[in-house]
């Protein structure tokens, strides 16, 4: 078991809190902010130490960073800590540049360190039963396919909205990370991208919050529709946007020379994983409720219209998988030449739409391995 260390006590550090109840050799010992206040708070209710960003690297008892900073701050975290002689495993993107992400997996390679990255929302039920279809040649050759992930925006529920809408932030750095994760880990990696954005207004109202009323300003495009060539010959289609109020696509869809599938919403890890063969034929639904990491666990609807109340969420397994690889000197699953070559399509999007041009991938990566119901068990409490 690895001793853990947070950085960045926001909203997702609860969820990540709650992964010590599902996995075996996850340990939170101390957690920092850059405001003194939310780290004290973290460590009054989790029982762990509070400490400033400086004591957190240099703790001699803390082996791994978990960095759940905001995505600008992802960079200069990793780094620091990779110079401190810790491993990390941070929260998507592993930066809002590729050329800092590749200096950071340069930088962990020299420095003998694991660097790990989310989403690891892929290795659920959802995304492996799918990945079984795939490989299994259910469906065949995969040609062609679609996908959207749409809503009206953070400030609906976030006080700070700011940063989603400045450069650096944007639909498809926050959730494009979901969605292609999930496609390189049913297809392997991408070749090229083409894309158009559009920013339909310059500032948008705070909804809740003490700004609540005031506006802020919006820097970037904040609907994205492009489509992804991948490495064997398929295309797939894509719309990320913060500009939809209403939506009944929570999914995937792949079409093969055999058949289609509906791969569950990426951003989730539960299912069901829909099967269709013969054309106009019934589509088949498969359950993931007995996977380890398929069944539900949580009741918590968003009010978003295209979210199911009832979900999956392991977030955490990537980490618990990390720790594991460390000590039994493997490759981990969410590592960071996948995490490299997602951010290179996300940001290959973004300068796609902006400059109208195909833009070919500068990464590659290994498809990742499946991981079997019997790795799972290893890593969970109580099995």
């Amino acid at each position: 078991m690895k001793n853990i260390g947070l950085i960045g006590c926001g909203n997702i550090a609860e969820t990540y809190f709650r992964a010590q109840d599902y996995f075996n050799n996850i340990n939170f010992i101390a957690c920092a902010d850059k405001f003194s206040e939310a780290a004290k708070k973290c460590a009054d209710q989790y029982k762990i130490k509070s400490l400033t960003v400086d004591e957190i690297l240099n703790d001699s008892d803390v082996d791994v960073i978990l960095n759940l900073t905001i995505p600008q701050a992802h960079y200069e975290i990793s780094k620091l800590a990779l110079e401190s002689g810790k491993h990390v495993y941070s929260e998507k993107p592993m930066s809002i540049k590729y050329e800092e992400a590749k200096e950071l997996v340069d930088l962990a390679n020299k420095n003998n360190l694991y660097i790990g990255n989310a989403p690891d929302t892929f290795l659920g039920g959802g995304g492996q039963v799918a990945r079984q279809f795939v490989d299994r040649d259910n469906i065949g050759q995969v040609l062609t396919g679609n996908f959207i992930f749409a809503f009206p925006g953070v400030q609906e529920f976030h006080p700070n909205p700011d940063s989603w809408f400045q450069s650096g932030g944007g639909p498809v750095i926050d959730m494009g990370p979901y969605f292609f994760t999930t496609l390189v880990n049913l297809l392997g990696p991408a070749k090229n991208v083409r894309s158009r954005g559009k920013k339909f207004s310059n500032q948008r109202n705070y909804l809740v919050g003490p700004k609540k009323g005031q506006s802020f300003d919006v820097e970037i495009s904040t609907s994205v529709m492009f489509d992804v060539e991948f490495e064997n010959e398929a295309i797939v289609q894509g719309f990320i946007s913060f500009d939809v109020q209403n939506h009944a696509r929570n999914h995937m869809e792949l079409y093969g020379t055999k058949g289609s599938i509906v791969v569950p919403d990426p951003n989730m890890f539960g299912g069901p994983v829909l099967l269709s063969r013969e054309l106009g034929s019934e589509w088949q639904e498969i359950s993931v409720e007995d996977k380890y990491l398929g069944k539900t666990n949580i009741v918590n609807h968003s009010g978003r219209s295209n979210e199911a109340p009832k979900q999956s969420n392991y977030r955490g397994v990537g980490l618990s998988e990390m720790i594991y690889s460390i000590e039994n000197k493997k490759q981990h699953r969410c590592n960071g030449n996948l995490a490299l070559h997602v951010l290179d399509i996300i940001e290959s999007t973004i300068i796609a739409s902006e400059t109208k041009k195909e833009i070919n991938l500068r990464s590659t990566c290994n498809q990742p391995i499946p991981l079997t119901e019997e790795e799972v068990k290893l890593l969970l409490k109580d099995k």
